[in-house]
């Protein structure tokens, strides 16, 4: 975002800085949904969070499918993680590190104050290249000055903008490392990651003019932050063995998910009889070869820790998508009741469920959902399968607006109005379900084209 904006500025004087949106994800996004991932999210900032007291902002790390090593915020709800940055960290404390980082500039107020500084560089822009074009009518067109008079004022305001974000970079590493220290761990793992990330884009930088720069220069960021990281006294603080653990089973479920077989055996090879190369190998079964042989797997991986909802998730869903849905319920049922938040378990066995294909079946899918989506109201999958229980119990007007919710959530506005209008013929005038699709009618409708065209 910071290059995204420092470029609009320099190189679109007069045009508006990207709107962001405050609360769902942007559009286009691949965004990775799993219970166990966002769990141990959810354990790794809660800590931090509440020391940077902002434990009641309900800000939420959403990861994205991406295998590069990045982080970054674009409002104050939520901190985005590449699931190559999840991959790539060695332990807990070096993620832990990277979310402190973001929720320095959370804290600090950057992303407000970044938009403040940009409509005060395009302010100041236009009247530069209001001044320029005067001057070049006063010099005539010819002047070899003409040029000048324009790009040397939109320069200076470009590098006064990106000295403004190296300083938020800077002020938000600083937070970060009070985070760490306030909640007992150490920020050597934030360093190391720093450093690691400095050694990759070191040659890059060599030559690099330091004042085009939107972060500070890596040696000198690294330098400092680490000086700063080792005055805390939990400096050789280590991960505790049970946060080890669930961070290598995380790394393991990310490679089983996203790389091919091959690659997922050669990184975790057979004589590798850890439980998380045990977890990837379960899971690169079941995705690219055979369904017995991945439940077998499994269920082994189950005996070792009986009450990791995780593994009895990965069970049904083995299942399910291997054809055997009404096998998949009983461990998906098992792991709803060990998981801390089964939203995301309860919209899968929701999609069993419905496989059966009878009204009892969706009785129990519907009062899932309902459960799920108050948790998760922005769920395009939790609202397709609502409409898909509904219409086994022959409840035509809740699945119509079920459906018209989906394609909302999905940004399909045209199916979305279509969908609704309908659900409001099946409704009784004024009841609460005419009232919403009323609402979606209204809000997924296209604005007027300009000239009267349509």
């Amino acid at each position: 975002m910071a290059l995204l904006t420092a470029l609009a500025v320099a190189a679109v004087p007069l045009a508006a800085p990207l709107p962001v949106q405050a609360q769902s994800v942007p559009r286009g996004i691949p965004i990775i949904r799993d219970a166990e991932i966002e769990q141990l999210m959810r354990d790794y900032t809660q800590p931090i969070l509440k020391v940077a007291g902002l434990a009641q902002q309900n800000i939420q790390v959403t990861l994205i499918n991406d295998r590069t090593f990045n982080a970054f915020v674009m409002d104050g709800r939520r901190i985005f993680v590449n699931a190559g940055a999840l991959m790539q960290s060695n332990s807990p404390n070096e993620i832990i590190g990277v979310l402190a980082h973001e929720t320095g500039h959370i804290a600090g107020g950057h992303l407000s104050k970044l938009r403040q500084q940009l409509a005060v560089a395009q302010t100041q822009s236009i009247i530069a290249l209001l001044l320029g074009v005067g001057a070049m009518v006063a010099a005539g067109s010819n002047s070899g000055n003409s040029a000048a008079a324009i790009m040397g004022p939109q320069e200076m305001i470009r590098r006064s903008l990106l000295s403004y974000q190296r300083q938020q970079e800077e002020s938000a590493d600083r937070a970060g490392v009070k985070f760490l220290a306030a909640t007992g761990q150490s920020a050597k793992g934030m360093s190391d990651t720093f450093k690691r990330m400095s050694d990759e884009i070191l040659f890059a930088a060599r030559n690099a003019d330091p004042y085009m720069q939107s972060h500070p220069m890596p040696a000198e960021r690294v330098r400092a932050l680490e000086e700063l990281a080792r005055t805390s006294p939990h400096w050789d603080k280590k991960d505790s063995p049970e946060w080890q653990l669930r961070h290598d089973l995380m790394r393991a479920k990310l490679y089983g998910f996203m790389d091919r077989g091959d690659a997922v055996m050669r990184r975790y090879p057979i004589n590798d009889q850890s439980l998380p190369a045990k977890y990837a190998r379960a899971i690169a079964t079941y995705r690219h070869a055979d369904l017995r042989a991945a439940v077998a797997q499994i269920d082994a991986l189950i005996a070792a820790q009986p009450n990791n909802p995780y593994f009895h998730e990965l069970k049904g869903q083995a299942l399910l998508e291997g054809g055997k849905p009404a096998e998949a319920i009983a461990p998906l049922h098992r792991a709803i009741g060990l998981a801390p938040q089964p939203a995301l378990i309860q919209v899968l066995l929701a999609q069993a469920l419905n496989a059966q294909n009878n009204p009892k079946s969706a009785e129990e899918a519907v009062n899932l959902l309902r459960t799920a989506l108050a948790r998760e109201p922005e769920s395009a999958d939790g609202y397709a399968q609502l409409a898909m229980a509904y219409g086994r119990k022959g409840d035509l007007a809740q699945a119509d607006l079920a459906s018209a919710t989906a394609a909302m959530m999905r940004g399909d506005g045209a199916t979305a109005r279509q969908l609704a209008a309908r659900a409001k013929t099946r409704f009784p005038i004024g009841s609460p379900g005419w009232v919403k699709a009323d609402d979606i009618v209204s809000t997924a409708r296209p604005p007027a084209s300009a000239g009267g065209r349509r």
